[in-house]
């Protein structure tokens, strides 16, 4: 007998519909799979055996060809374990077939017939209701991330035997509802907070002016001065995921099968941290059956690289592409896959080989040759497009001794809303988000400058040597400014604070 059961596989972070066909007829007990499968796929084979044995149900000992449609589609995982034994059980007429043509079936089979969950369930939870499916049977561990896609029904199984009675008999299953709006709201922020920082007045301001405009940043400065610190705090003075911002990043963290250290529903902007010794592939993603890497997990948050300068130079070039267009395409001979990559760039650096070259205390021993160096392995075109160069230098004894005085990350983070909300009444039928992603021709509308103004920006650009992108960055952050400042137009004074913010501009 034929049965078809439908299940899907990953393109990137979207899905494609799968159908899985089980064929029993004469022969030597075997079974074949057929459909371009993996090592991961090929070995269901025995993993099905063993849990239907184990489950209690009779396995068909004959010739059991199993074809994984589109077959010129590459299948991957352990998600089809699950499609395959309902289709045994349905070719063998153990199960009802009038269900299998509604849903899509995935997820991992343990050799008792325990499920397990699965990576990408709510990219496909999102590819059933945009093909019409009724709904979809996960892991019960899975159910929950599924049912953040409203419209479809989702049924969460612990067993083998719990989906087989599901087909068999639906009327005594309901599926899961999950709000996911009240999730989203009554989720508490658990970030580090800024008023634990003593001091860097001006490096909590470069913080603000960063979230509020998603502007890119980078500290320099000697070690023990707080790079790290003020850096981790970023996340809890941007303004909170909205509730499609984080059925984005929980799709991402979905497809890298990260989900089940940030619960169904990331509530948090992401913020990673890779180690300098990153490869590439790691940080804009890549393999076989291309994945996400750290800059798409740190998609709508944060990318804190620390100890910028120890970064292979080429690694770092692949950031330039993403900065740019908020994306990265990966692309291999069968397919070509786009990942999201809109994320605010934070790094930290010292600004020579000993890292003391500027500092009041310890002197710096290295030469003007191997400072030049130093600075090299950081290229002209991506350091023009990270908008804020601050220097952060030694706290005073003083300052080490007291009591931290600064605001709280709360009261800094209501600034920043506002300053949001007025960049995005203005930039919301451009379809921009913030101010970091104006073009030039935004920035001949909103940034007009006056002819005192101008003046000094001239006068930046030819004793800097600034470039037009390094231009372009100077008005997004003086607009940023203006933002949180309440005013429409861009003052002299914007534009002045903006210019500080290009230490390593003033260093080279």
């Amino acid at each position: 007998m034929l049965a078809r059961v439908w299940s899907a596989s990953l393109i990137g972070i979207n899905a494609m519909k799968v159908g899985v066909e089980v064929d029993i007829a004469g022969g030597l007990p075997a079974i074949v799979v057929v459909g371009l499968p993996d090592t991961a796929v090929q070995e269901s084979k025995e993993r099905v055996k063993a849990a239907l044995k184990n489950a209690g149900y009779a396995f068909p000992m004959r010739r059991v060809v199993v074809n994984l449609t589109p077959a010129d589609l590459r299948k991957e995982g352990p998600s089809f374990d699950l499609p395959i034994s309902m289709g045994i059980l349905a070719a063998s007429e153990q199960v009802n077939v009038q269900l299998l043509e509604q849903f899509i079936l995935l997820g991992e089979v343990s050799l008792d017939g325990s499920l397990r969950a699965v990576a990408g369930v709510l990219a496909i939870a999102a590819t059933a209701k945009q093909l019409g499916m009724r709904g979809i049977v996960v892991p019960a561990d899975n159910a929950r991330e599924a049912a953040l896609v409203q419209g479809i029904d989702v049924y969460g199984f612990q067993h083998l035997s719990e989906v087989a009675d599901f087909l068999n008999h639906p009327d005594r299953y309901q599926p899961l509802q999950v709000n996911a709006t009240e999730e989203l709201a009554r989720s508490p922020f658990t970030g580090l907070d800024l008023k634990d920082v003593k001091g860097q007045a001006q490096a909590r301001r470069a913080l603000e002016i960063a979230a509020a405009g998603g502007h890119n940043l980078v500290f320099v400065g000697p070690p023990g001065s707080g790079k790290t610190m003020l850096a981790r705090r970023l996340p809890g003075i941007l303004p909170p995921l909205s509730f499609e911002e984080a059925l984005e990043v929980t799709q991402i963290h979905s497809v890298a099968g990260l989900l089940k250290e940030r619960g169904s529903l990331v509530c948090d902007r992401p913020f990673r941290s890779p180690h300098h010794s990153a490869s590439g592939p790691s940080l804009v993603g890549g393999g076989s059956f291309p994945r996400p890497g750290e800059i798409s997990l740190a998609h709508r948050g944060v990318l804190f690289l620390d100890e910028l300068t120890e970064f292979k130079r080429d690694v770092l070039e692949f950031l330039r592409q993403p900065l740019e267009d908020g994306c990265v395409t990966i692309s291999r001979t069968r397919q070509s896959v786009a990942f999201p990559a809109q994320f605010t760039l934070v790094a930290s650096t010292n600004p020579c080989p000993c890292g003391y070259f500027g500092d009041t205390v310890q002197v710096c021993t290295c030469s003007p040759r191997s400072r030049e160096q130093y600075w090299a392995k950081l290229s002209g075109p991506l350091m023009d497009r990270i908008d804020l160069q601050v220097a952060v230098n030694r706290l005073k004894p003083e300052e080490m001794i007291q009591q931290p005085k600064g605001e709280d990350s709360q009261t800094v983070r209501q600034r920043v809303q506002q300053a949001r909300s007025r960049s995005q009444a203005r930039l919301q039928s451009q379809g921009l988000r913030c101010n970091a992603e104006m073009q030039s021709r935004h920035l001949r509308k909103w940034c007009q400058l006056d002819d005192t103004t101008q003046a000094l920006l001239e006068g930046a650009i030819r004793k800097l040597g600034l470039s037009a992108r390094a231009t372009d960055r100077i008005l997004k952050v003086a607009r940023t400014i203006a933002d949180l400042a309440g005013e429409e137009g861009l003052q002299t004074a914007h534009v002045a604070e903006a210019i500080q913010y290009r230490t390593i501009d003033r260093m080279q």
